[in-house]
């Protein structure tokens, strides 16, 4: 999983990266979806979004979520074209003007926003969406939804953790394709292999320096 641009990728994440491969194998053909591993940026966790995009593993899927930053168009343009560049599938997160205007490969909602998809969607567009309950993982016009917490998470927004067999449940019980986030690592995601996940995510991840 190491980077084309001399840049050595994700560190400590060997077991998080072999199982996401190994779900996305398992997920098989039909309708396109994110890749199997989500990275999520944050303000605090990846203050400088554009070095981790040039950092992640060929053929990740990036979610760029900007809370109103400034200078949030230069960024989302900047990701794109990192993006184009090194094979990644950039989405961008609540705000669906930003990922048009920057060309991203399309948009993440969160829970609040899931029942606009829709309306957003435009032609190409991934759409994914977090669920944090069962009833939010069944809306209609998602491609596939991020469900959390998996396991226990530092997150200040995490609440408390599902486990590998209501998680399981939950992914049965979803109209779209689900996704494990919260306190996935190298110690975690191998418990998920057999929970019908469709990928692994996470924010940031720990990055060599």
């Amino acid at each position: 999983m190491a980077s084309s641009e001399g840049d050595t990728g994700i560190s400590g994440f060997w077991t998080v990266g072999r199982t996401a491969a190994y779900l996305g194998r398992r997920r098989g053909g039909g309708k396109a979806l994110p890749p199997p591993l989500l990275v999520f940026t944050d303000p605090d966790r990846t203050p400088d979004p554009v070095a981790l995009a040039r950092r992640l593993p060929r053929g990740t899927g990036l979610v760029y979520r900007a809370f109103g930053a400034p200078d949030r168009l230069e960024i989302a343009r900047a990701l794109a074209a990192v993006a184009r560049r090194r094979g990644l599938v950039l989405l961008v997160g609540a705000d669906a003007g930003l990922a048009a205007r920057s060309g991203a490969a399309g948009l993440h909602l969160p829970e609040r926003l899931a029942g606009r998809a829709p309306r957003l969607r435009r032609p190409g567009w991934l759409i994914t969406a977090a669920a944090h309950s069962p009833r939010a993982a069944r809306r209609s016009g998602i491609d596939a939804f991020v469900l959390s917490a998996v396991f226990p998470s530092t997150s200040p927004s995490a609440g408390a953790p599902l486990g590998t067999l209501r998680f399981a449940a939950r992914v049965r019980a979803a109209s779209a394709p689900a996704y494990a986030l919260g306190g996935v690592d190298d110690t975690t995601a191998g418990r998920l292999r057999m929970t019908g996940a469709a990928g692994l995510a996470g924010v940031g991840f720990s990055l060599r320096t």
